[in-house]
């Protein structure tokens, strides 16, 4: 047996970072100081603090080393492994505090979750079905099936309080109850894992760490409803995620957790891997089905809901990645366990990608009704370089944004809708003072039109008019009416689009004319960008009191708009210069501005 094991993430953000190597750097350098037999090297899932990738993390100690390098392992091989001094060099700094080093949940950006999708993340080897089961896994699905009705497994999930992460926040045992009436010789159960906000990154992280959860959880849905077959529609994007989820389906059936019969129930289920091309319509529920049916994805007119009329025209149950997590832990510690976490109407926790202009970027997973100023101040280390924190986005291209005057709004489903935004899937992109606020919605509309499956015309060429109103504005050549217009138009798309995606694409527009309005105005009136970021709207010059006539600016110049004397000032030919900003980074006398 080891007496030390070494955890290395595993997960997409550390892969890039080349984690792989460091785990074969790790297995060759403890077979040459005779290690082998006693240290065992574990790959596991995400950790949560991506931006310190690759995360090496050693017990029994819990000595957490970031952003480790190749060329770091033989001193931690030798110096930690081997004569058990820890590399304090190396650690993460936030958990050494003087001569002490400090438990990872002692730091503030653990110390506040509370790890319940994510329990197994960074815990456990996700392609060794045996770690699950240590984990209790599998424990949940045998209760349902020996313990308990099918009416009763939908009753816990109903008084637990749960609601679907993937967005709309609709109740899962209610969705479930909805379902289970329905006689049909055919039950469906999908998990939606299609994931398609831009920044988000959470059911991929556990499905890399913990796919287990995922199929447990299908399999205790398919028993309440009544359902023997289920379908992980996953983006192709995912290669580690898909590769794990199909290893974890393969190691299930060989233990008998899927197919036949399951625990001497006489209940079958089983589990197959259907990969989307990467539309984000399909995360819609109803495209999602025709997508897996082999069809264009592209939502369905409802009523029949899915819960009646769903994959192949048989009653089906959709859920997403972090909604299923939930379960399997529901089950094992009871309904009033999870409902005794969050807010009055928002059980539990939420799981959320943080990204940004923050300094902690990565994985987090907070009770319901924790502030926006915990997660940006606290948790995520506040903004970087002094900058002042400006907004937040929430929900992505769906979603809107929580100005700073908000910043103590607790974050839950109601509280979000309220202000105009919504939970989303769950990516949290914070924004600082040097960003524009019209520029943001014109990228997500830019999104929501790229991929707006055409279906409908309310999406199709509402949002086409929506960005181009955009375009106009940053562009320097809006009118006040183009803001009134802008704003009769998204409440004309969100009232008339077929699907969500449509329904929700004008958020972004509609909460940043709510909060932001007077950026919208400086555009059009001033036909100036504050941020200074729309580079129509931007002019650079010359202080010729400053310009030394050294010609680094001209130089690098690439449209050749520069010119002057050497020891002369220089100008800039404004109808030539691209605006690209390298002959600000040159100059050394700060004799280049921005107006």
């Amino acid at each position: 047996m080891a007496r030390s094991h070494v955890l290395v993430c595993g997960g997409t953000g550390c892969t890039s970072s080349n984690s792989a190597l460091i785990v074969e750097t790790l297995n060759k350098e403890l077979e040459k100081q005779g290690l082998a037999d006693e240290v065992k090297v574990v790959t596991t899932g995400c950790f949560g603090l991506c931006a310190l990738g690759p995360i090496m993390i050693v017990y029994p100690e819990g000595s957490f080393y970031s952003s480790v390098k190749p060329e770091d392992i033989p001193e931690i091989v030798s110096e930690h492994l081997l004569k058990g001094r820890i590399v304090t060099r190396l650690l993460y700094q936030e958990t050494v505090d003087e001569d002490q080093i400090k438990s990872l949940n002692e730091t503030d950006f653990y110390k506040k979750q509370v790890r319940v999708a994510l329990r197994n993340c960074g815990v456990i080897n996700p392609e060794n079905i045996e770690e699950y089961i240590a984990m209790d896994g599998y424990q949940a699905l045998a209760k349902c099936l020996t313990e308990y009705t099918p009416e009763q497994v939908i009753q816990i999930v109903t008084d637990s309080g749960l609601r679907g992460r993937g967005g709309g926040g609709f109740p899962t045992g209610r969705k479930w109850a909805l379902t289970a009436p329905n006689k049909a010789p055919q039950k469906y159960i999908v998990c939606n894992a299609d994931e398609g906000d831009p920044g988000a990154f959470m059911d991929r992280s556990v499905l890399e760490g913990d796919p287990h959860t995922v199929i447990e959880a299908m399999a205790i849905a398919g028993y309440a409803v009544g359902a023997t077959k289920g379908y992980v529609y996953v983006r192709a994007e995912y290669p580690i995620a898909v590769k794990r989820l199909q290893i974890a389906i393969d190691q299930a059936r060989e233990y008998g957790l899927l197919g036949k019969n399951l625990f001497g129930s006489g209940f079958d289920f089983d589990v197959e891997i259907r990969l989307g091309a990467g539309a984000f319509v399909c995360g819609e529920e109803t495209a999602l089905m025709t997508s897996i049916e082999g069809n264009r994805g592209e939502p369905r007119p409802r009523p029949p809901y899915p819960a009646v009329k769903g994959l192949f025209g048989c009653p089906t149950v959709e859920n997403n990645v972090e909604t299923l997590a939930n379960i399997p832990p529901i089950i094992l510690n009871g309904p009033e366990w999870f409902a005794s976490m969050g807010t009055e109407r928002s059980k539990g926790t939420k799981v959320f990608a943080l990204g940004g202009k923050i300094k902690h970027t990565g994985l987090v997973e907070i009770p319901m009704g924790t502030t926006l100023r915990e997660i940006i101040e606290e948790i995520g280390g506040g903004i970087p370089n002094g900058k002042k924190f400006k907004a937040a986005q929430t929900g992505g291209p769906s979603g809107g944004c929580i100005p700073a005057d908000l910043i103590d709004t607790p974050i839950d489903y109601d509280n979000l809708t309220e202000i105009g935004c919504m939970m989303g899937s769950g990516g949290l992109i914070v924004m600082d003072e040097d960003t524009c606020m019209v520029d943001i919605a014109k990228f997500f509309l830019e999104f929501t039109v790229d991929e707006s499956c055409g279906k409908c015309t309310p999406c199709r060429i509402g949002t086409k008019r929506l960005l181009e109103k955009l375009e106009k504005i940053t562009s320097g050549n809006g009118t006040m009416e183009d803001i009134d217009e802008l704003e009769d138009l998204c409440h004309y798309i969100k009232a008339n689009s077929l699907c969500g995606l449509g329904q929700t694409a004008p958020n972004p527009v509609l909460s940043t004319l709510r909060f932001f309005r007077d950026e919208y105005i400086a555009h059009v009136r001033d036909k100036k960008c504050p941020a200074r970021v729309c580079k129509s709207m931007l002019s650079y010059e010359i202080v010729a009191d400053k310009c030394r006539g050294c010609t680094a600016c001209k130089r690098v110049c690439p449209a050749n708009a520069i010119s002057g004397e050497v020891k002369q000032p220089h100008v800039i030919d404004k109808s030539a210069c691209l605006k690209c900003g390298a002959c600000i980074e040159k100059c050394k006398f700060d004799a280049i501005v921005i107006r």
